[in-house]
């Protein structure tokens, strides 16, 4: 009889054990509005600068419960523009970085960004970014880890993505005007590093 009542105990600890365990939070999938994301590049040189913007083509964005968990982003790159220039000049731009010089827009008409790790942080006084975000970045058919921070806001009905971050050109083998590659650019130099700022929207 004591064995009976044990083995019962036992198996009522078991099955309130089993209840109290939380359900997994089922994964969400969200699409990307690309009419209502926007994506904007800003560029230096020795002599000057040069910004613009291009435009998200497609993209999910994956989170469970109220976490960003993924996401998986394309930029159309036929659509690079610069937004400081204006006729002859601002066409030379665009032709340019569309040519192997830079972006090898016919060869490699998309780049992406696949989020690999979020992790939720607690906001600073200084900044208001709550994800420290790790990415695999593909530009030119290479692909490199960046890590950024951003400012992520979930809802019931769609995801709020706001980063601003800085790419490395020459380590996508874009070496015009890098000193990384050549010696003795002198004014003609064209910084490798370019700011990036996104704000992606995705909606069920």
């Amino acid at each position: 009889m004591k064995n009976l009542f044990l083995s019962l105990a036992i198996a009522g600890m078991s099955l309130s054990a089993i209840a109290s365990t939380p359900a997994p939070k089922a994964a969400t999938t969200f699409n990307v509005d690309a009419a209502a994301s926007t994506f904007k590049w800003h560029a230096t040189k020795v002599t000057g600068q040069h910004y613009g913007v291009a435009k998200f083509s497609k993209g999910t964005i994956t989170t469970e419960g109220k976490a960003l968990k993924g996401a998986e982003i394309s930029v159309d790159m036929n659509t690079i523009d610069a937004t400081d220039l204006t006729g002859e000049y601002h066409d030379k731009l665009v032709g340019h970085l569309k040519s192997d010089d830079f972006f090898s827009v016919e060869k490699h008409g998309a780049a992406t960004i696949k989020v690999k790790k979020a992790t939720a942080v607690k906001p600073s006084k200084t900044s208001a970014n709550n994800y420290s975000i790790v990415a695999d970045l593909t530009i030119k058919g290479i692909t490199q880890e960046i890590t950024f921070p951003a400012l992520v806001v979930i809802s019931d009905k769609q995801v709020v993505v706001n980063a601003d971050f800085m790419v490395n050109r020459a380590k996508f083998d874009i070496r015009y005007g890098s000193s990384s590659f050549f010696e003795g650019l002198g004014d003609k130099a064209i910084a490798d590093e370019f700011n990036v700022k996104v704000r992606v929207v995705a909606a069920k």
